[in-house]
């Protein structure tokens, strides 16, 4: 269900034409769609997984498939999905012109914003309760997730850069030493997330591994 919907509204935002919307990147300069194709690639593969890999809590030698879902949920899909829902809806909570005008309610469906804001956060977090995942070290998930934010800060000043305009209403009222701030709390927040996943993984599931490998041994 989760891989279905995210690939719809992946599909469903694509074809949304935007009123006042820098063309320059196309759907692709928001993190949001970035943020559901994650989920949704995510989803495909854990799919994939369920058929040709293995769900076993500690395999003695994980197929490359598994290896794949587990590293994509760590480093990018839990902390992108959390990223995007909770700074959404805090902006939102504030003054939604800075995230969401009322100018897109017209044409943005309330379930298409909720899709790609709030079932984001919710499937991913059941996600985390319902199947284990082996994190990669911590320096090599950092490291990831780093690559991932960077990029994306210099995306969307490149799109600054062509089209004169912050792909965020929330950027174009903040003066440069606050969008510096803004931009290393955002990381910051992120790579907390990160760790996050990584306590509530070590948490929830630490009996159940244990338990496993003793079985194995």
């Amino acid at each position: 269900m989760a891989a279905f919907q995210f690939n719809y509204a992946i599909y469903y935002l694509h074809t949304l034409d935007l009123p006042n919307s820098i063309t320059f990147g196309g759907q692709f300069k928001f993190l949001t769609f970035l943020c559901a194709i994650i989920q949704a690639l995510y989803y495909i593969v854990s799919l994939v997984n369920d058929f040709v890999g293995t769900n076993e809590l500690v395999p003695r030698r994980a197929p490359a498939i598994r290896q794949f879902k587990d590293w994509l949920l760590s480093t990018l899909a839990f902390p992108v999905a959390l990223n995007v829902g909770i700074t959404f809806w805090t902006l939102y909570a504030i003054d939604r012109e800075l995230v969401f005008p009322k100018v897109l309610d017209p044409v943005f469906p309330s379930w298409l914003n909720h899709v790609l804001h709030t079932n984001i956060v919710v499937f991913i977090v059941l996600e985390m309760f319902t199947s284990y995942r082996a994190y990669p070290s911590r320096a090599k998930g950092l490291t990831g997730l780093a690559i991932f934010m960077g990029s994306y800060l210099v995306w969307i000043h490149i799109i600054k850069h062509y089209s004169n305009v912050w792909v965020y209403p929330v950027l174009e009222v903040l003066q440069l030493p606050q969008r510096i701030v803004f931009f290393v709390a955002v990381l910051g927040f992120t790579f907390a997330l990160y760790l996050l996943g990584e306590f509530i993984n070590n948490v929830v599931w630490a009996k159940e591994v244990k338990l496993s490998q003793r079985k194995s041994n």
